[in-house]
């Protein structure tokens, strides 16, 4: 027994898979050799390099291009869809009209039909009467609506006039007329007719 306490006492040591002779394997070195380019592979890489500032033009205008697209999509989505919409409400309402719209529609029609009637000659009265009659006619039958769209369009209007004004008295003088809001100098007025220089 003296002997095998010997043994366990004796620190066994570890050996390696790869020290075992069975799973020994040299050791390789791998060096990659690049192969040298043949003539094909050659005429690509030039073919490449060739194409290679239109194809990036090319991807730079396909970018600005996409970028107005959307910026047009941006703009025109909504109008389009408020379009859409005031169609379908349309729609709707003229499927269940209130009681007195055909009546009220049918005399604004005719104010204008009877504009045109009374417009026999010019073509500013061609446009201005039925236009005139047919506001008047909705205005008796929406005055709240008359009311809105009036104070909205008046400053429009006011100004349109006073440019045209302006335009066609510079047409036929030669020399602008002066802005409402520009001051008249003393020498510039014009003496009254009892006064006169003696």
């Amino acid at each position: 027994m003296a002997s095998s306490s010997s043994d366990t006492e004796k620190p066994k040591e570890e050996i390696n898979i790869d020290e075992l002779s069975l799973y020994t394997t040299p050791q390789q070195k791998f060096h990659y050799v690049e192969p040298e380019k043949g003539t094909m592979e050659q005429n690509v890489t030039t073919l490449r390099n060739m194409a290679e500032p239109y194809i990036t033009w090319c991807q730079q205008t396909t970018n600005s291009a996409n970028q107005k697209v959307e910026g047009v999509y941006a703009v025109l989505k909504p109008k389009v869809d408020r379009t859409v919409q005031f169609g379908q409400d349309s729609y709707a309402y003229l499927r269940n009209p209130a009681p007195e719209f055909y009546p009220r529609a049918g005399v604004i029609g005719f104010a204008g039909i009877l504009g045109l009637f009374l417009a026999r000659g010019s073509r500013m009265k061609r446009l201005i009467y039925p236009t005139g009659l047919m506001a008047v006619g909705a205005s008796m039958y929406y005055p709240q609506q008359a009311a809105v769209i009036a104070k909205s369009s008046g400053d429009a209007v006011y100004e349109f006039t006073l440019q045209a004004y302006v335009t066609v008295e510079t047409l036929i003088r030669g020399k602008p007329a002066v802005k409402p809001g520009e001051k008249v100098t003393k020498a510039e007025e014009k003496p009254a007719s009892g006064d006169t220089k003696a």
